[in-house]
């Protein structure tokens, strides 16, 4: 659900035939900072013929970008590439796949959308070593092994799934000038943060900008905080047993984690309005505070997509910033990083099809999106040099540098709990209902579903 913040709008359709004229490179074979021995390496394969068709979500905006990356394995090898791009995703992947008719390659935006396909014998496994691959080639390597290994129908666990296009989730936002201002530093480490959190309401000031409000999908940002806080006091492990659910949400480890949100979220003198405002504010309005003389607060944690709704006209890396929202140095958990992204699984095998996921092992093919707009890999063989934005480039730089990657837990959940029930759980808790009320209140729920 939380994906279609990183959505764009309209359609997007990319026919078969696309020209291979070197004029259609968007950036000139040779020249700039760019891993072109990697393209030269596509040469090897002549796919002359060959039609190779993908379905996904994206849409608008994104239809260049994407183009921009598929011309340059057309260029190298020959194939023909038809890509289309759907708003109902999620529906049509599956009607095209029961229905025998599915494209070669499905673009997942959720993990366990591929898990299910797989699970049903629609998805071809990737071939062994394309796991050890992603161990050595990705920046906290077994966590995007972990994310693409699904069991099919035989029950036989296998990677299906790999992952390309990342997006990053622990962020927290500030304004560079306020901190000057004030003398305060960045924290380094969460006992650092919950330091400064006290000293800028010691100071009379207010330290978080938090809103839940989201029209229907009111509490989201919440269980984005829950998240973090579960891989800053609890391991990988735990983290995947409470979002499969044989760590129950009532655990005593989960209600700690809802407990550590509410230590940010529920002291007035912490959040801009008072703890009361938290449900009730939209989270499109929530980071405006920032930008208000005197500030209304200091820090506001949100995903990458949040500066679309600042002030019109904020430059980010100027009039307003981001740091990694830190971990407990106590706790020897590393530096885990929640996010989201795009899986890619084969929904039809064939040459080409096999072809283009060893293309999306190149840099070259994560070099020419970086070089525009948008675009995070855990990639650790790409040429950073390439990215034109700095923001983005330091965004990567907190992926590259993450010991453990974990996707959004709530869209691994099933609906009725994940953007349902603990959506609904974290806006009573907020509104100040016991943590292991709440928590206890979504587990009879998932119990009831099973």
């Amino acid at each position: 659900m939380k994906h279609v913040m990183y959505a764009s709008a309209a359609a997007l359709a990319l026919t078969a035939g696309m020209a291979h004229a070197e004029g259609e490179l968007k950036f000139a074979p040779g020249e700039g900072a760019f891993s072109w021995d990697s393209f030269e390496a596509l040469k090897s394969m002549d796919l002359s013929g060959e039609k190779v068709s993908i379905l996904g979500p994206w849409l608008g905006p994104d239809k260049e970008l994407i183009e921009s990356v598929v011309h340059y394995f057309e260029d190298a090898t020959g194939a023909d590439v038809e890509y289309s791009g759907s708003d109902s995703f999620e529906q049509q992947i599956v009607i095209d796949s029961e229905a025998g008719s599915p494209p070669n390659i499905a673009i997942f935006p959720q993990p366990g959308l591929a898990a299910d396909l797989a699970s049903k014998g629609l998805l071809a496994p990737l071939p062994a070593e394309t796991a050890d691959w992603v161990r050595d080639n990705y920046a906290a390597g077994q966590s995007w092994v972990d994310l693409g290994t699904y069991a099919g129908a035989d029950g036989t666990e296998a990677l299906y799934g790999f992952f390309y296009k990342v997006d990053v989730k622990s962020l927290v936002w500030y304004v560079p000038e306020n901190f000057e201002d004030a003398g305060y530093e960045v924290p380094q480490t969460m006992e650092e943060l919950k330091a400064l959190t006290e000293q800028i309401a010691a100071d009379g000031e207010v330290p978080w900008c938090i809103g839940l409000g989201s029209g229907g999908a009111t509490g989201w940002p919440a269980t984005d905080w829950v998240e973090d806080m579960m891989l800053r006091i609890n391991t990988p492990e735990d983290y995947d047993a409470w979002t499969r659910n044989e760590l129950p949400f009532d655990d005593p480890k989960v209600v700690a984690a809802i407990e550590e949100f509410g230590a940010f979220a529920r002291n007035d003198a912490y959040v801009s309005g008072g703890a009361g405002a938290v449900a009730t504010t939209d989270f499109r309005d929530s980071p405006q505070g920032l930008f208000a003389s005197p500030p209304q607060c200091y820090m506001h944690r949100q995903a990458s997509f949040i500066p679309t709704f600042f002030p019109e006209g904020t430059e980010v890396g100027v009039d307003a910033d981001f740091f990694y929202f830190p971990a407990y140095a106590e706790k020897d958990l590393g530096k885990p990083v929640l996010g989201a992204g795009t899986v890619w699984g084969i929904t039809s095998d064939s040459k080409g099809a096999q072809a283009f996921m060893e293309f999306l092992k190149s840099p070259i093919a994560h070099e020419i999106w970086m070089a525009q707009k948008g675009f995070l890999t855990p990639h650790k063989g790409v040429n950073t040099e390439v990215y034109t934005d700095p923001t983005v480039a330091k965004m990567n730089d907190i992926l590259l540098n993450a010991d453990t990657f974990r996707f959004d837990g709530s869209d691994l959940m099933p609906g009725a709990i994940g953007t349902g029930v603990f959506w609904t759980g974290m806006v009573d808790y907020a509104g100040g209902k016991d943590a292991g009320e709440v928590a206890a209140s979504i587990q009879s729920t998932w119990d009831s579903i099973k």
